[in-house]
C-alpha cells in the first residue's frame, strides 16, 4: 500500500483481518469522527471537549447509535456488523453490558471495514445518521 491515509484493500485482504482487527481500526475512525463533529459544532472546549468525546465513544453510546443505523445497512454491511458482534472479546468494561459491548464492537468493526475498503462516503452517511438529534 502506498497511501495509508486513503486505504483501499481488496475483499481478500479485508477477509484476512479479524473482527477484532476491524474493530480496532473502527474505534480510531469513530473517535476521529466524534472529535471532528464536536469541534465543528462548537459543543465543548478544553476539558469539556474531552468529557464530551468520552461520553460519545463509550460502548453504551455506540450501541445506541448502532441501533439507529441498522435499518440502513446493506446486506454486506449487515454481515460485517454481525461478524463484529460475534467477535470473542475477553473483557467487558464495567459500565456496559455484554450486549452493549457487542453492539459497540460490531459498529467499530463495520466502520473499520468501510474505512479500509475506502468507503469514506458511506462512513460519512452512516455517521450523519448516527448523530442526528
Amino acid at each position: 500500500m502506498e497511501n495509508y491515509f486513503e486505504p483501499n484493500l481488496t475483499d481478500d485482504q479485508l477477509r484476512a483481518i479479524s473482527s477484532i482487527g476491524l474493530a480496532h481500526m473502527g474505534d480510531a475512525v469513530f473517535e476521529v469522527l466524534v472529535r471532528t463533529w464536536l469541534c465543528a459544532h462548537g459543543k465543548a472546549t478544553g476539558r469539556g471537549l474531552h468529557q464530551a468525546t468520552i461520553a460519545l465513544v463509550r460502548a453504551e453510546s455506540q450501541a445506541e447509535k448502532a441501533e439507529r443505523i441498522l435499518p440502513l445497512l446493506t446486506e454486506e454491511e449487515a454481515a460485517v456488523f454481525r461478524r463484529g458482534r460475534n467477535a470473542h472479546v475477553k473483557s467487558v468494561p464495567g459500565h456496559a453490558t455484554r450486549a452493549q459491548y457487542g453492539e459497540a464492537t460490531a459498529l467499530e468493526a463495520l466502520l473499520g471495514w468501510l474505512y479500509l475498503k475506502g468507503r469514506r462516503d458511506r462512513i460519512n452517511a452512516l455517521f450523519r445518521a448516527m448523530m442526528e438529534e
